[in-house]
């Protein structure tokens, strides 16, 4: 059995992606994905970024901070659940991000609503913070979510930033996918393989960003 281990924030259209996909890939291969958030509202505080990505940024502090919260209080087992009911609502069901958000994502996992308060907080944030840091040490500093930890084969962690994709890879194409992901990270010296997007963005909507570059920052 393989672990994965992924990073990503839960108002991350294309992180939450990558998230479905490996829970595809979870059915389909002997594979574990381990999920930790990240705050890209954090990543992002004090670098220089598009105006209109900062504004997107600043309405979207609250869920990394409450699921950091929930992790505090009641382990890391409720950080898949948690920012699975987040992404649901914000990529699903398109909901805006705001106090009922998570309360609402709170509810669904059986967590005390009093968690919610940790949204406008910077109580966590130096936990966010050295949560991002483990995310990107081994990816690189200016990358950030989806990043992807897994296994090489000297059993050393391999890590990138990616699989960018969209729609959601489905049953044995989100297996093929994984296996070419496997392969390049058993490649040594491998470091990235790009292109342009080539058809129309279909990340989920909700608010999320819509680049002409799918490298979310």
């Amino acid at each position: 059995m393989v672990t994965a281990d992924l990073w990503f924030d839960p108002v991350c259209p294309w992180a939450w992606i990558t998230s479905r996909w490996l829970m595809e890939v979870e059915g389909v291969r002997p594979m574990r994905a381990r999920v930790h958030v990240f705050s890209l509202a954090l990543h992002n505080q004090d670098r220089e970024v598009d105006p209109w990505y900062r504004a997107w940024l600043d309405q979207r502090w609250g869920p990394a901070r409450v699921v950091a919260a929930a992790e505090r209080a009641h382990g890391g087992e409720v950080v898949r659940a948690l920012c699975t009911a987040f992404g649901t609502r914000l990529h699903v069901d398109k909901r805006p991000v705001d106090r009922e958000l998570s309360l609402d994502a709170l509810a669904e996992v059986g967590l005390p609503p009093d968690l919610a308060d940790a949204a406008g907080s910077t109580a966590l944030d130096d936990v966010l913070a050295a949560g991002n840091a483990a995310a990107l040490a081994p990816v690189g500093e200016d990358l950030g979510v989806p990043a992807l930890h897994l296994p090489g084969p000297d059993g050393e962690v391999v890590a990138f930033f990616g699989p960018v994709v969209s729609p959601t890879p489905r049953g044995e194409a989100a297996g093929l996918l994984w296996d070419g992901v496997r392969l390049l990270a058993g490649t040594e010296g491998f470091s990235e393989l790009k292109r342009a997007r080539s058809r129309p963005d279909t990340a989920p909507a909700g608010g999320g960003p819509r680049r002409r570059s799918a490298r979310v920052r």
